[in-house]
């Protein structure tokens, strides 16, 4: 027997009691979490319909876009408990019943994410395979909405599996695939103050003061372990940049930084290190070790010639430390405290409609 205090009393249970409670809090959670997702499919799928015959109904009766004013009074008068119905939500469930006239994509896909992203990728996206990647992607990793315009600002869909690696040549199927998708070529470290001339150690300070930034711009699965970590060889003594491990791929990921133009004996020392950590780290059941070289600047030709010989597998990608942002788009970055619930694997599937 045990004790457990309640809310208001100190009582005796028996034993297991508090795994019991625990399994149906779980339960419980997962129920409510499921409940809503399903209430969001069906939100979608009611406005994508109210969209459709909303577009139907103009084609059919030649009814002018004023029908949309009306329309929002009728039915926010008929239905006042109900968000969603203003003129502005209107017009986008017509938008969206026009980019997808299909209801099958709709709810195989777009119904998943709630109504606040699918309008922001309506705004931000205009290409229909570029939306349909960040639908999927959303769905994948369950990024906020902030998080998500963050990736659309940051051009992410360019910039992913665009490293230039060796991956296909020294690790094995999938794991090769997995790793190269893993990579971005250049990666954006635009939440940096840095100014004027600064070497690899400041930068790499920097980087892992702004740790909550600098995961995300890696990538989902990328755990930190440290910066300047050490490793013995014979008699000497050396310091990788900065050590991961992907929770993914399974495998520990050295990152060297340099400040400059990409030279050939980056890579003859990114792939010792690699080496030394495959010795000294890497457990069983890890996938072999990883490395990342991230460069000012490179030249193709000459890395793609370094890389070649390089038996280790090496990604070389260049970063930036700004990029170009619309001052209307600025106040949709997201707060530390969004990236933080966005780490936390805490994505809000909530469906929001339009206040």
């Amino acid at each position: 027997m045990s004790i457990i205090e309640n809310h208001s009393t100190r009582q005796i249970v028996p034993e297991g009691y508090g795994d019991f409670l625990k399994c149906l809090k779980q339960r419980i959670k997962e129920t409510q979490l499921k409940a809503a997702i399903a209430a969001n499919r069906e939100l979608i799928l009611l406005y994508w319909d109210i969209g459709r015959q909303i577009l139907e109904s103009q084609d059919k009766e030649g009814w002018g876009t004023k029908i949309i004013d009306q329309l929002a009074v009728d039915l926010e008068h008929e239905f006042p408990d109900m968000k969603g119905f203003s003129p502005r939500n209107l017009k986008y469930m017509r938008k969206l019943a026009t980019i997808y006239p299909e209801i099958q994509i709709v709810q195989q896909a777009v119904a998943q994410i709630p109504w606040g992203h699918i309008i922001r990728l309506m705004e931000l996206v205009t290409d229909t395979k570029e939306r349909d990647w960040y639908i999927h992607k959303t769905i994948e990793h369950g990024w906020s909405r902030s998080v998500l315009v963050h990736q659309i600002e940051s051009g992410l869909y360019r910039r992913e599996g665009k490293s230039l690696t060796n991956f296909s040549t020294t690790l094995p199927k999938p794991q090769s695939d997995l790793a190269i998708q893993t990579l971005k070529d250049p990666y954006v470290f635009d939440f940096l103050t840095m100014t004027g001339k600064y070497d690899e150690l400041e930068l790499e300070k920097e980087l892992v003061k702004q740790i909550t930034h600098f995961l995300l711009e890696m990538g989902a699965g990328f755990a930190y372990i440290g910066r300047q970590v050490p490793l013995v060889v014979g008699e000497r003594e050396f310091f990788i940049d900065l050590l991961f491990y992907h929770t993914h791929l399974h495998c520990y990921v050295v990152v060297e930084l340099k400040t400059g133009e990409f030279e050939p004996e980056h890579a003859g020392q990114l792939n010792f290190y690699i080496k030394a950590v495959d010795n000294q780290y890497r457990q069983e059941g890890d996938q072999p070790t990883i490395g990342i070289l991230l460069c000012k600047s490179k030249d193709k030709l000459v890395a793609e010639y370094a890389l070649s010989d390089i038996h280790k597998p090496i990604g070389v990608s260049e970063y930036q430390l700004s990029r170009y942002l619309p001052d209307n788009l600025k106040s949709s970055l997201p707060s530390i405290e969004e990236l933080e619930r966005e780490l936390a694997g805490l994505g809000n599937y909530e469906a929001q409609g339009d206040k």
